[in-house]
């Protein structure tokens, strides 16, 4: 049953383009990981966010305050710009909540999507986007286990040789500098703390791999129990066009799709996410999805 923090936002959601504003879920300030999406998800809660195409400094700013729990920062459809992204991950440092809370938690945790990543593989893009920050990467159209081992080892370091966790083997160059100023801690202490959450319980990195086709519906178990998965997300709109829905993702054949999916994740306990406007947040929380897209970036910038 969704939780009193989910049902106000999904209250908050149907006021959309107006700013969500919510009070963050009390954590002990000891407990909690630097990613704040992680703790929710981990406590089963639900999450709420948006995916933003305007990556300027007043968008990262109103973002930042806008009681959302993570944006995906979208470089697969829009452009690849590393300086881009770099100075809109500043952005949003809000230190005033920083201060307020006691730790080094952001109130909103940034994630990128990245240009997609299935066959090509373009694993420098993820290092990249990690270096400078990001607490989560989500990989487009992946079709298979082979893609989605990938995409887990590309965000990962290399482990110990006494870690009992070394597998899938971290293939990410050793360069923490920037993204541990971001997230206020030392290089070595980043090391320990940037990797891939399940598989490291404390972990603070998101791997969020996307089923859009329907080869990677058929093939979803090797996908949702690939080691170090974090979140599986369904595109409706990219499926029904791969289905032959064309602009119909409402398709009766895409939903069983979705379903399908869906329950797969409800099995091996993986958390689902999906893209949902205002009329579908509260069906989709009730069908079992625990992370959610609500809306565009537009209007909470306006809302500044």
């Amino acid at each position: 049953m969704p939780s009193l923090r989910s049902v106000v936002l999904v209250a908050a959601c149907t006021l959309l383009p107006v700013p969500i504003l919510v009070t963050p879920t009390p954590l002990d300030a000891q407990e909690r990981r630097i990613s704040r999406v992680i703790d929710l998800l981990d406590g089963r809660d639900a999450v709420f966010g948006i995916i933003s195409g305007d990556w300027s400094l007043t968008s990262a700013r109103a973002l930042s305050r806008s009681g959302l729990d993570f944006i995906i920062i979208d470089m697969e459809h829009g452009p690849w710009n590393p300086e881009t992204l770099r100075i809109f991950l500043l952005g949003m440092t809000n230190k005033q909540r920083i201060a307020a809370s006691g730790d080094l938690q952001m109130a909103v945790t940034p994630l990128v999507r990245v240009p997609q990543n299935g066959a090509e593989m373009m694993s420098f893009i993820v290092k990249q986007a990690l270096d400078m920050g990001a607490f989560g990467i989500m990989f487009p159209m992946v079709e298979n286990r082979e893609q989605a081992l990938n995409a887990v080892s590309s965000m990962r370091y290399p482990r110990p040789l006494d870690s009992d966790i070394r597998e899938p083997h971290g293939r990410r160059g050793r360069s923490p500098g920037i993204a541990s100023w971001y997230w206020g801690i030392g290089g070595g202490e980043y090391f320990e703390k940037a990797d891939v959450w399940p598989l490291n319980a404390v972990g603070n990195l998101l791997t969020i791999i996307q089923i859009e086709s329907p080869g990677a519906v058929e093939r979803v178990e090797e996908i949702v129990t690939t080691p170090g998965v974090g979140v599986i997300f369904i595109g409706p709109s990219d499926l029904a066009a791969q289905m032959g829905y064309g602009d119909n993702p409402g398709a009766p054949e895409v939903e069983e799709a979705i379903q399908t999916v869906l329950g797969s994740c409800l099995e091996h306990d993986v958390p689902c996410a999906i893209t949902t406007g205002a009329g579908s947040v509260a069906r989709r929380l009730s069908q079992g999805f625990r992370m959610v897209t609500v809306g565009g970036d537009g209007g909470i910038t306006a809302g500044t």
